[in-house]
């Protein structure tokens, strides 16, 4: 079995997975919501039980890129200079930030994106289908005259991916109408995206309102790995990078050490694993964590990273145990892995129950357990999932990637 870890890298030992389905989609390219999934009230929300009538709107505030994904799989090796090659599948779906807004909003948070559309179908179409189609508030965003929606191609293959991006720096908004709500806008978590040497003030003004800003970071190009760089840490509950990232920030060689290094930094540092999981220190308690990575068939990696955080930020704000989250996180990525495209592969509620309820049988058999490869013990757990699950309804398809947009009517 082909597996993806935490991170979206290829990975190799872990617990049982399953698909999701896939929805139909209107002449323009966004798919048909399913009933069960149009109704808000129907999706689980994590944070029922801690909903003050005074609590801000927003569960979550990002801000960001969204660009035009176009992914193909089913390659049998990378393309080779000079060839063309054909693949087997192919999908389109927003991309860039809208990865992570959309894997929160399936998870049930309230989302808020601020972020810059492209004046064009492609920037249409990614609007229509994060708001239209996630529920996410655009209320922040705007479509810039004139300027193209940033465009990525990706390939697929032996679970490793290979990206090719083309876009222009968006210009800045204008002046905001008076009366408009306040950016950043009160809410219980924040999510930052650091680029080293260039600051982001807003991550203050954030948690100095109260959110729980959650960062992750890019490859550092310059070299340096200086975390004086990133000064936006000194604001931040969780900083999320992967293994390369964090042992090169810390002048360490061991992914763990790195992270109880970061911990000195910040209250909680999870630094992704790969195939070996994810592992977690925290900074306040000095209490660690480690949870290994789910074995699943990986078709698309795009965006698993960003699915890896939204788990991890849903536990946080519900509460959960540091392993809970931890784990939670890392079945979201490996659900995540199975469909195309980033920001329409995320999973939801159904299909975490669907999952769950799939992999009851090796811990209730281990014989069922032995026949399929399975170990019973390393899905036991899970067990903390017996108390969300039950609210949830039955599993029912999401809306996935489509291989194109501008669907014609029949």
């Amino acid at each position: 079995m082909s597996t993806a870890g935490t991170d979206g890298t290829a990975g190799t030992t872990g617990a049982h997975g399953t698909t999701g389905g896939r929805g139909t989609h209107h002449e323009d390219g966004v798919p048909d919501r399913p009933d069960a999934q149009r109704d808000a009230t129907e999706r689980l929300d994590p944070l029922a039980a801690l909903r003050r009538p005074d609590d801000p709107a927003c569960d979550v505030y990002l801000t960001g890129t969204v660009f035009l994904d176009i992914i193909f799989t089913g390659l049998d090796a990378a393309p080779v200079r000079g060839t063309e090659s054909w693949a087997r599948g192919m999908g389109s779906s927003p991309g860039g930030v809208a990865n992570m807004a959309a894997a929160l909003a399936r998870l049930g948070l309230r989302t808020s994106l601020a972020a810059a559309f492209g004046d064009d179908m492609y920037g249409d179409y990614c609007r229509d289908s994060l708001e239209r189609g996630e529920g996410i508030d655009l209320s922040m965003s705007h479509t810039v005259p004139g300027w193209h929606s940033p465009v990525t191609v990706s390939m697929a293959y032996e679970g490793e991916r290979t990206m090719v991006s083309h876009g222009h720096v968006a210009p800045p908004p204008g002046p905001a109408p008076e009366g408009d709500r306040e950016c950043p806008p009160r809410a219980r978590a924040c999510v930052a995206s650091l680029v080293p040497g260039e600051p982001q003030e807003w991550v203050a003004t954030a948690a100095g309102h109260g959110s729980l800003v959650f960062a992750g970071v890019g490859w550092d190009d310059s070299g340096r790995w200086d975390l004086a760089s990133l000064p936006e840490l000194g604001h931040c509950e969780a900083f999320l990078p992967n293994a390369a990232e964090a042992m090169r920030y810390t002048r360490t060689e061991c992914p763990l050490r790195a992270a109880r290094a970061l911990a000195e930094r910040v209250p909680l540092a999870v630094v992704t694993l790969g195939a070996d999981g994810a592992y977690a220190a925290d900074g306040r308690t000095g209490a660690t964590a480690r949870v290994p990575a789910i074995a699943v068939e990986a078709l698309d990696t795009t965006g698993a990273g960003d699915v890896f955080t939204a788990g991890f930020l849903t536990g946080t704000l519900a509460g959960w145990p540091l392993e809970d989250r931890l784990a939670f996180a890392g079945l979201t990525a490996a659900l995540s892995v199975q469909e195309f495209g980033g920001s329409l592969s995320a999973p939801g509620w159904p299909e975490v129950g669907a999952w769950y309820e799939g992999v009851r049988q090796y811990t209730l058999s281990p014989e069922a357990a032995a026949a399929a490869g399975q170990d019973p013990e390393a899905l036991r757990r899970y067990a903390f999932l017996d108390a969300l699950l039950p609210r949830c309804g039955r599993p029912g398809p999401l809306r996935r990637a489509v291989p194109t947009i501008g669907f014609r009517r029949a």
